[in-house]
């Protein structure tokens, strides 16, 4: 995973950089999601690797109905089949996705708590995320009961937990100290 991750990087900036000087940064993630799916076949990982099927054909299978083989997408698409890469397209597809919401500064934060959040705290909770990092908030919420009560928030760089169960872990710590 951590490999893919890494090949993929360059992949996925390169990507960014001609998205966003056309100013088609929706279009290309449209494009990425469809594509990343694709790739996730394993139907179409066999042929991946299989030496009788060319390139150009690969690309033709990872396009999205409608885009012609001439656009800058498909061209990206065809670098990756030369360089037999296109198995990075989910993790691309991420790194992808990560850049576009920086640039956008937009922050996705997964928030985890005992009990589903209801709308009004959603929204309280991305209005004090927002004012906190200055940035627009996607929440992506999750459910665990063993938490007992209060929320763990994932920025991706930075933890907060703010949980029931993190606290008697901490003052067992203090205690056992």
């Amino acid at each position: 995973m951590a490999q893919a991750i890494t090949l993929a990087r360059p992949y996925a900036r390169a990507a960014f950089e001609l998205a966003h000087e056309a100013g088609t940064l929706g279009e290309w993630s449209q494009a990425f999601s469809f594509a990343a799916a694709v790739a996730k076949d394993p139907r179409v990982s066999a042929l991946v690797g299989d030496p009788r099927v060319k390139p150009a054909q690969l690309v033709a299978l990872h396009l999205p109905q409608g885009m012609g083989t001439d656009t800058a997408f498909a061209q990206f698409l065809q670098t990756l089949a030369e360089q037999r890469r296109l198995a990075l397209l989910p993790e691309v597809a991420d790194l992808y996705e990560e850049h576009k919401r920086e640039a956008g500064s937009q922050l996705k934060v997964k928030v985890t708590s005992a009990m589903a959040l209801d709308a009004a705290q959603t929204e309280q909770l991305k209005a004090s995320l927002k004012r906190r990092f200055k940035r627009e908030i996607e929440l992506e919420s999750h459910v665990d009961p063993a938490l007992l009560g209060g929320v763990v928030i994932d920025t991706g760089n930075e933890v907060i937990d703010g949980s029931a169960r993190g606290r008697l872990q901490r003052l067992a710590s203090a205690l056992a100290s």
